[in-house]
């Protein structure tokens, strides 16, 4: 139990207090189309792959084991980051350096974790359920990270004041932005 404990209080300080559910990513990859476009992709290829792995652990684990199901969403991620690391570098040998960066900041971003942690309580048993959650959470990244990238430059401009300039302009803006999306449902 402590080992839960931990790990959860680790994955809560990063995905919370470090993270700011997947915004150091996004600033990131708002600083460039090329940067932008290929994190998200990487970002959607994790989610829906993660969503495929939660599935087979939901099913799989006993219920007696169903606590360490945040353990074995972590190691899913780790196999993924690692086959698609490998994937890459047999693919275009010549180019990993420049796609592996991707990957790297892609593989535990809080949206990828986040999506896994909720999923089993979103989707049914269905193995399709699991991989349209995984899936439309990738889709959303993507729509959040070109909504974001709409207002970058004016959020680090000189017009905002230095003090607010840059991540905490960016955090109130989302936040404006977060409660307009969720006031149109």
């Amino acid at each position: 139990m402590f080992l839960i404990t931990e790990l959860v209080a680790l994955l809560a300080s990063n995905l919370i207090l470090t993270q700011a559910l997947g915004t150091s990513t996004l600033f990131i990859a708002a600083g460039s189309k090329k940067n932008l476009l290929w994190t998200a992709i990487t970002i959607s290829v994790f989610t829906t792959l993660g969503a495929f792995g939660a599935c087979l652990v939901d099913s799989l684990l006993p219920e007696g084991m169903y606590d360490f199901r945040l353990l074995f969403y972590v190691l899913i991620i780790g196999i993924l980051y690692i086959l698609l690391l490998t994937v890459l570098y047999f693919a275009d040998r010549r180019d990993f350096s420049t796609t592996r960066k991707y990957v790297h900041v892609s593989a535990f971003n809080c949206a990828v974790m986040g999506t896994l942690f909720t999923l089993s309580d979103r989707a049914d048993t269905n193995m399709l359920d699991y991989i349209y959650a995984g899936a439309e959470a990738g889709t959303g990244f993507i729509f959040a990270a070109f909504v974001f990238t709409a207002a970058f430059s004016r959020v680090n401009s000189k017009d905002v004041p230095a003090s607010f300039r840059g991540f905490p302009a960016s955090l109130v803006y989302l936040g404006i932005i977060s409660m307009a999306i969720y006031a149109l449902n």
